[in-house]
């Protein structure tokens, strides 16, 4: 969806999920305090897919409020390439088995597993150009933004 609606943008996004297999996950336990995991997120047939282990707590935790974040992996140093990158939204667990093999097929995960295709909801790339960071925020149903802030003041430039 990302990719139909601002092709450039979700490029550089899914490049950045690229650079690494394995990513931070933000689910809500049972008692709504957040629960952070790692997870391999795969970009694949113009959507976002998250694949777990069967009996993990993720599984149980988005079966329950599928409301998640997903963090790029940011890799070492401070230097980071792409920028720093993060996703949101909601997560739908997949239950036909032609989607399934066909995800399996492709990917290779140790199996059994879960499977869950995400309806982001926002998506969020954060970079430094020059004398500023870089703020991009694209929401279902808007256009890009962009927001620049000189890192050396509070001088703030909304695109």
């Amino acid at each position: 969806m990302v990719r139909a609606v601002v092709p450039e943008f979700a490029g550089r996004v899914e490049e950045r999920f690229g650079a690494y297999r394995h990513h931070v996950l933000a689910t809500l336990r049972k008692d709504g305090a957040p629960r952070l995991t790692g997870l391999e997120a795969d970009f694949r047939y113009g959507e976002l897919w998250l694949g777990m282990m069967v009996g993990s707590r993720k599984v149980f935790d988005l079966r329950r409020d599928p409301r998640f974040s997903l963090h790029a992996n940011p890799g070492p140093g401070a230097g980071l390439s792409g920028g720093d990158v993060r996703v949101s939204g909601r997560a739908v667990e997949v239950a036909d088995p032609e989607v399934v093999a066909r995800y399996a097929a492709a990917v290779k995960p140790p199996e059994p597993f879960h499977l869950f295709r995400a309806e982001l909801a926002e998506v969020v790339r954060t970079y430094v150009e020059d004398s500023y960071v870089v703020l991009e925020s694209w929401v279902p149903g808007r256009p890009l933004r962009t927001i620049r802030r000189r890192s050396d003041d509070a001088a703030l430039q909304v695109e």
